[in-house]
This record gives structure tokens, sequence and C-alpha cells, in this order.
């Protein structure tokens, strides 16, 4: 892939299931219920549960080539496929951990879980993109760097470069390829999470909010960890039964219902030189100062009124994150299209940027 960094992963893995204290993007209620609602319509295929047209939405149907595009006919995938389809539900339960029990769900997390750990502190830069104040919007070039200044080290460079690295690794005979492709998933289920927070999209001078302090209700909290726990966690005990499971099945009703009409536009990554984590990243930016920042200036008390108008914003991401996550596995392991097939549509899409003007 031109120009982007290749993080090599060697060595023995270890899963590291202990919860180090930190603000988490989205919370670990947020990653479960983004990867649970990727993985857990497969059980529902079988039954015929989902509309038609919004299952075709999660097929390949077009590998940008440059100027030509080739056409994959969709009788080659699955009819009436499932937001994950069954090669890409396959691939997932081969890679996730043994401990995991084929549950991608139950290791979301895990990149933050590791972050603060010394051997693997260099990641804790990946879960976020910075972008100029007050500006609303985001430019790759312009971004997606890390405090060192050292490019595609964001959160949507990680998107570019797990997805390749799951895409040259898997079912390949390459033995030159030493990718660890448990970790790739696991760091690439996350961070298609991550980027749908809109404040992991946000502004440079305040992390992302974490330095805006703010009360919800009555504690005092900062203005990520509402965003990223906070406003989840009281949905929960108002309108969910204190159950993760029963509010993960309303946003399920609501993709199937409500946002039906909008499963096409949520994952279209193929047309012309549109890739998907630069209109995600954008999305959030424009979430961040639209609704995240709007009236929640330091020392705000934020309460039922910022609560039950941030809500649909917070459950839409989640959906279009769970949806936009299993349409990239389903691309990344479909066994139909080649390997160069696949990178043409991967790999050519991080922008290429001119180092003299960034």
């Amino acid at each position: 892939m031109s120009g982007i960094k290749l993080w090599w992963i060697e060595g023995a893995f270890t899963i590291l299931l202990l919860l180090v204290p930190g603000n988490l993007g989205w919370g670990k209620e947020g990653h479960y219920a983004t990867c649970k609602i990727a993985e857990s319509a497969i059980k529902s295929r079988t039954h015929g549960n989902y509309d038609k047209k919004i299952l075709d939405c999660l097929t390949l149907e077009y590998f940008d080539l440059g100027k030509s595009s080739i056409r994959i006919d969709q009788n080659l995938f699955l009819a009436n496929q499932s937001f994950l389809s069954e090669e890409a539900l396959k691939a997932v339960k081969e890679l996730v951990p043994e401990s995991a029990e084929g549950d991608l769900a139950s290791v979301c997390s895990w990149p933050d879980e590791i972050k603060h750990r010394y051997n693997w502190r260099w990641t804790s830069e990946l879960h976020y993109v910075d972008t100029p104040d007050f500006r609303c919007n985001y430019d790759y070039c312009r971004d997606c760097h890390d405090s060192s200044g050292v490019k595609d080290n964001c959160v949507t460079g990680a998107i570019y470069n797990y997805t390749e690295q799951l895409v040259t690794g898997y079912n390949s005979s390459n033995s030159l390829v030493k990718y660890n492709l448990t970790e790739a998933l696991m760091f690439l289920s996350h961070y298609i999470g991550d980027v749908h927070q809109p404040l992991h999209v946000s502004f440079t001078s305040d992390e992302g909010g974490n330095t805006i302090t703010v009360r919800w209700y009555k504690r005092k909290t900062n203005l990520h960890h509402v965003w990223d726990s906070d406003i989840i966690e009281s949905a929960m005990k108002t309108f969910y039964d204190k159950d993760l499971d029963v509010m993960i099945s309303a946003i399920e009703k609501n993709i199937t219902d409500k946002w039906s009409n909008d499963i096409s536009s949520w994952t279209n990554c193929t047309s012309g030189d549109e890739v998907c984590p630069d209109p995600w990243a954008s999305e959030s930016i424009k979430y961040a100062c639209n609704y995240a920042y709007r009236n929640a200036t330091p020392g705000t008390t934020l309460g039922d009124d910022y609560f039950l108008s941030r809500l649909p914003v917070v459950e839409m991401r989640l959906a279009q994150g769970g949806v936009r996550l299993a349409s990239t596995l389903n691309h990344i392991f479909d066994s139909t299209p080649s390997i160069a097939h696949k990178l043409a549509y991967f790999g050519n899409i991080q922008p290429t940027c001119d180092t003299a003007s960034t």
C-alpha cells in the first residue's frame, strides 16, 4: 500500500483481560455493542428476519480498480447475506482468542485494556485523530499523525493498516507474511468503533473533551467520558432495564426499521475515490461540533436536555459502527475475489499526501 506505515507484530500473543483505568473510546459497553451488532445478525439469517435490501448492501458489489471497475456478480455472494457473511463469521471464529469462544464482541475492548502497558503504549495514539480547533472538519493528510508528527499514526491510519494486514495475511500462502491476524482483527474491530465516537475525532486543545470538566447530573466528570460511557450507561438505566443486550436489540430493530433506507449510504465505500474511514471521521467531527461540544462548556451541568437530545446520535453511531464493521469484514474475508483485486479495493484507498504541503 502506497505510503502506509505497516506495523509488524511478531512473537507469541497473550490475551490481557485486565481492565486498565483510563478513558476508553467508546467505553466497554459501546465497543461490545458495536461488535455484537456486527456479528449477532448471523443468528437471525437462517430465520430470514432481515430485509434483503439491507443485507444486499453488506455485500461487495464493486472493486474499484483505478479508472475502471469490475462488477462482482452478487450470485457469487451469499443470498440474503446477514450483517456478517458465513465466510466472515467463520474467519472471525478462527481468529479470535480461544478464551473468547468465538465471540468477537467479548474481546472488542482489548485494545483499550492493553494500551497503557509498556509494550503497547505505541498504540495509545491510534484510538483517535485530533483536528484543528473549531474548524469542524477532518483531513487525512493534515490530521493523521501522532503527537511526534509521525504520519499515518491515528485511528483512520490504523484502520487502513489492519485492514491490509487481514487482506494480505488471511489465506495467504506467502510464508513471509508474519502479521498477527488475531491482534489485527481485534484492533480493526475496536478502531472502527472508535472512529464513530464523535469525540475521537475532535479538537486538539481539549484532547477530545478530556480537559473539559462538566457534571453529568450530580457527578463530576469530563466531556469525553460522557460520550464514551455516561450516555450509554444512563440509557441502559432509564430505558433498557439496565441490560445492555436489551439496548443492542433496540438498536438492531432500528437498523431494520427506522434506518433501513440509510444502510446503503452507510456501507458505500466503493464509489469513485471514496474511502471508508475518512468519511466516517468527517461525520464524527461534525457530530462533535453540532452535538458533543454544543452547550457543554467547562463547569456546565449536563442533565435531561443534553442526555435526551444526544442519545439518538450515540445510538445511531453505534449502529453505523456495527454495520460498517460487518461490511468491512465481509469484504476482507470473501473468498471469491483475488488478493490482487482486494488490494485494489482496499490497498489504494489511503490518501497520498504531499509531504511538502503538510
